[in-house]
């Protein structure tokens, strides 16, 4: 009875185990079932770039040119002139700042000098020199009548009567030089705007010593800014675009969406060394005087129209220093094509060899026709 009992353990130990297995079977069916339906949901990798391309046939266009140069306001010249101190001395009531207006004529400062006095001192001498020998000439004159004097002495006198005379003089005109009369008394000049127009800079302050025209450091520069200046750089391998009295269309960063006209008024005769440019002017009436010396502009200047074929940026690739782009070869198949590339207009961009009139070029999701890199 012992060995029935254990005989009948064992197989129902058994029959637990089959079981089991059987469970564990089923499992594993069922997973790979599941694991094999999405892996057929999905479509194969190589299949998604076509869904992602656009291909576009180009076309020789016939493009307006235009040549853009970088340039600035500049104040005319003409227009402009650097204030300096007349003579030496200290600057009194001076009250200019950057950007005021001044009229001609108008006092902006005044000039305490010892120089006025210097010279009103040289005059009184010369003065008195000059009396001194009118009355030695005219007792020579009453000698020379008298037989008293010889001809040769009262010559003499003649000269020296005219060199003192000569001696005042000069220092009459150094003291008018110096803007006052020879019978003035004060040593204060003022000092006064050359032209009627606006301080560009202010170089000195109230109070500090000057020391005339000796000194490069001037009181302040103004300048008429009713018309100005805009010069632009144009290089060497573009000289033969720009000519005399040419239309220039001019923009300026401060005025965005806003266009100023102009004409071509000079073209430099030298070259930049560093840069290898000539200068380009174009003179504007400023009314409002809204164009600041210094601003930044471009100059446009209309160039003739060219033929060219342009693409999209995106369809342009580059791979190291080669540049490509990918042209349809049938049956859903793309081939590399190398390009050379030229300027770029907005969004899109030349290309001087490679493609003709007429081709298709892949215009969208060019990269994912890419093959993939091989890895290490």
């Amino acid at each position: 009875m012992k060995l029935l009992r254990a005989m009948n353990k064992l197989s129902a130990q058994n029959r637990i185990a089959m079981r089991a297995l059987k469970t564990i079977a089923l499992g594993c069916a069922i997973s790979l079932a599941v694991a094999g339906c999405k892996s057929d949901s999905t479509p194969p990798a190589a299949a998604q770039p076509t869904a992602n391309l656009k291909v576009d046939t180009v076309h020789t266009q016939h493009i307006d040119n235009t040549l853009e140069l970088t340039g600035r306001v500049e104040a005319d010249p003409a227009n402009l002139v650097h204030i300096y101190a007349p003579l030496s001395g200290r600057l009194m009531n001076f009250s200019l700042v950057a950007g005021q207006e001044v009229r001609k004529g108008q006092t902006i400062g005044e000039l305490e000098s010892g120089d006025v006095a210097q010279a009103r001192s040289d005059f009184e001498k010369a003065h008195i020199e000059t009396l001194r020998a009118d009355h030695a000439l005219d007792r020579g004159k009453i000698l020379l009548a008298h037989e008293v004097m010889s001809q040769a002495d009262y010559q003499e006198l003649v000269a020296t009567d005219d060199s003192a005379h000569a001696e005042q003089e000069r220092a009459r005109q150094r003291i008018h030089e110096l803007g006052f009369s020879e019978n003035g008394t004060t040593d204060i000049t003022p000092i006064t705007a050359p032209i009627t127009g606006t301080v560009l800079d202010v170089q000195t302050a109230n109070g500090e010593m000057q020391r005339s025209l000796e000194t490069t450091n001037g009181l302040a520069t103004v300048a008429n800014l009713n018309t100005v200046w805009v010069t632009g750089d144009l290089f060497e391998r573009d000289l033969d675009v720009a000519h005399l009295r040419q239309p220039v269309d001019i923009t300026f960063s401060a005025y965005p969406g806003e266009t100023f006209h102009g004409s071509i008024a000079n073209i430099g005769d030298s070259l930049d060394p560093a840069t290898h440019a000539v200068k380009v002017r174009v003179v504007l009436a400023n009314p409002g005087h809204r164009l600041k010396p210094d601003m930044f502009a471009t100059l446009h200047i209309a160039m003739p129209a060219r033929s060219m074929i342009l693409v999209p940026l995106a369809a342009v690739l580059h791979d190291g220093a080669q540049t490509v782009v990918y042209v349809p070869n049938g049956d859903d198949k793309y081939a590399e094509r190398p390009v050379q590339t030229g300027e770029t207009r907005g969004a899109q961009i030349e290309i001087v060899n490679g493609l003709k009139d007429g081709e298709r070029v892949v215009t969208e999701g060019a990269a994912f026709l890419r093959e993939p890199a091989e890895a290490d």
